[in-house]
């Protein structure tokens, strides 16, 4: 029998790839624009008169809510992917995500409802938490199972670049948010702008998933009824331990070198660098932007060498370029601009996560596999290293940097792990001629 020839991305699959990465940014967007309102969000749903630092704590509270719900949402989101298909549940986490967000912006405060508001903004975070708990993983795995089994790391890299295009998003917004409307505007109404913007442009990304179709790898599993028989997720505990701790250790990597890279620096430039907000911010989307670039490369890149050798060479660059930064961030803004682009460059290794993570775990519970690795790991590590990174910068200028260089470690571990191991399972046979005949329809 003549063998097939390798299918290459066809304009569906690019189509694919724009709606799916479009969607995860607009998401990511509604997630985080939260926090740079977060200072008016405080002043107008609790009591006047509340200590400044307990105002913070209560409102931060409130931003963490929505990744202390992630795992719980990713789960359950996940379960009813594994049973009964990625694109309803891809589908269904952007329309949450868009009401969750457009009830956000029509939030009576606290002056006019007194304690219900800070209630009602905790339920609406909650929801949001959900929905990104569903989102990133559902995303990946919609991908990983529509495109070319050899270009899934690509795919994967594009989605992860759609999420930093996300935060871009929220800091153009909230920069133009604050440079057209004054402060006391700002305090009235024009905070609810940018979530109303937010909900949109999600309801205009459910429709245009309506246009999607379900993954090949699940439509055949359904088809020969070999989905899986029990609870998807105790299947995963029960079966998959070394994939779920490779998936945790892997999204610890990818949750630190966004968090602190691209989060928390234009907060270090500023007070240990001695920057001005705007050099900080300047400096931030410059990295942002050789992000993105270096995130859809990093996929490309793992398609070819395969994640074993990938991770462990771009954990040592990874290591290299962010030691080098803080080393010599403080010498004049140009040096930062240039070091930071390498940065930014060398943190898009995160974008091979999901190659690996996606490869881990069986069609019949890989999405229940990833969410629950990805969305436990993020809110635990995703979480702390904020924390971890604060309490050590008294300590030690540099900690952003050692922080970092055992966060190399760590993937330069999961590299030689993969070695010895193998990086993960193949994809059904035959998808390939399924897929091909669905791109020529």
């Amino acid at each position: 029998m003549r063998r097939s020839r390798p299918r290459h991305l066809c304009p569906q699959d690019y189509l694919l790839l724009g709606i799916a990465a479009l969607g995860g940014a607009l998401e990511f967007y509604d997630f985080i624009i939260f926090v740079f309102f977060a200072v008016v969000i405080g002043k107008l749903f609790f009591p006047p008169g509340v200590p400044e630092w307990l105002l913070t704590i209560q409102v931060f509270g409130i931003f963490g809510t929505g990744y202390l719900v992630r795992p719980l949402g990713g789960i359950i989101l996940a379960h009813f992917g594994d049973l009964f298909g990625r694109k309803r549940i891809f589908a269904f986490s952007i329309l949450l995500m868009a009401l969750s967000t457009l009830g956000m912006a029509s939030l009576p405060v606290y002056a006019s409802i007194g304690v219900a508001a800070p209630v009602l903004l905790v339920i609406t975070r909650i929801l949001q938490g959900a929905a990104i708990g569903g989102e990133i993983p559902g995303a990946w795995t919609f991908v990983a199972e529509h495109v070319p089994s050899r270009q899934v790391g690509f795919g994967c890299g594009v989605l992860c670049a759609g999420l930093t295009l996300g935060i871009l998003l929220g800091v153009f917004v909230a920069a133009l948010i604050n440079e057209l409307f004054t402060p006391i505007d700002v305090a009235a109404f024009a905070w609810r702008i940018p979530f109303f913007i937010g909900a949109v442009f999600g309801l205009i990304a459910v429709y245009l998933r309506r246009w999607l179709r379900e993954t090949p790898v699940f439509s055949e599993m359904e088809k020969s009824h070999r989905l899986v028989p029990e609870l998807p997720l105790k299947v995963v505990l029960r079966d998959y331990p070394h994939s779920i701790a490779v998936s945790l250790l892997l999204t610890w990597f990818l949750s630190a070198g966004v968090v602190v890279t691209t989060l928390m620096t234009a907060t270090f430039l500023q007070q240990l660098y001695g920057y001005t907000a705007q050099q900080s911010l300047l400096a931030t989307g410059f990295g942002a932007l050789f992000l993105i670039f270096g995130s859809a490369a990093a996929g490309a890149i793992v398609d070819r060498v395969g994640s074993r050798g990938f991770f462990v060479a771009g954990s040592i660059f990874f290591g290299a370029a962010t030691f080098t930064f803080y080393s010599f961030a403080a010498v004049s803004l140009p040096i930062a601009l240039a070091l930071y682009a390498l940065m930014g460059l060398s943190v898009g290794v995160v974008g091979a996560v999901p190659y690996a993570m996606v490869r881990a775990f069986p069609a019949c519970v890989r999405f229940t596999g990833v969410s629950f690795s990805y969305n436990l790991s993020y809110a635990v590590f995703g979480g702390l290293t904020p924390a971890a990174v604060s309490l050590l910068l008294p300590l030690n200028p540099m900690a952003p940097a050692y922080y970092l260089l055992f966060i190399a470690a760590l993937a330069l571990g999961i590299g030689l792990y993969l070695c010895k191991n193998g990086d993960g399972l193949e994809f059904p046979a035959g998808i390939e001629e399924r897929a091909a005949l669905a791109c020529q329809q």
